[in-house]
């Protein structure tokens, strides 16, 4: 399995908090302390230059993934702390499953990023078995299917924003 470490912001309602939920069964660890991140992680920021892609499992592999948990409403402020990591990468477009964000694009939950970018860099069991966590897990699988395949088949970060940007009809 996967290393998932999450810095946890403790800005969300803990009740409906996915990444609290994916740590109560063992499968993310929750951290409140910057320097619990492993170094060289692929780290999820939704300001990132560069897309994930394939080209990036081999540094998941062997030294993690992590993500930011915080309110959307205050990512500038949350994120401020995580810039001092590398390895930053964005995810391309996808529409959010989770109940309070449904149907919204690129507002995932926390749950819904780690599984994406499971998905896209080919450890697509593991991305199905984070979502099976939740009731409504299974279907932002299927809700994004077709574009989580052909990001998936994307070489590297350019190619999974031409995929990007051809399916929302852009050049």
């Amino acid at each position: 399995m996967t290393r998932i470490v999450i810095y946890h912001s403790r800005e969300c309602d803990p009740k409906r908090c996915t990444s609290i939920k994916l740590e109560k069964q063992n499968k993310v660890s929750i951290t409140h302390n910057m320097r619990k991140i492993p170094y060289n992680a692929i780290v999820l920021d939704a300001e990132a230059n560069k897309a994930v892609s394939r080209e990036d499992r081999d540094k998941i592999t062997k030294y993690g993934l992590s993500a930011l948990d915080c309110s959307w409403k205050k990512l500038k402020k949350s994120s401020f702390n995580f810039k001092s990591k590398k390895n930053h990468r964005l995810l391309p477009f996808l529409v959010a499953a989770n109940p309070v964000n449904y149907g919204k694009p690129c507002i995932l939950s926390t749950a819904e990023a780690l599984s994406a970018t499971l998905y896209i860099v080919g450890y697509k069991d593991e991305a199905r078995d984070l979502m099976n966590s939740f009731k409504w897990g299974p279907h932002f699988i299927t809700l994004n299917e077709n574009l989580l395949e052909a990001y998936s088949e994307a070489k590297n970060g350019t190619e999974i924003v031409k995929v990007q940007n051809e399916f929302l009809g852009g050049d």
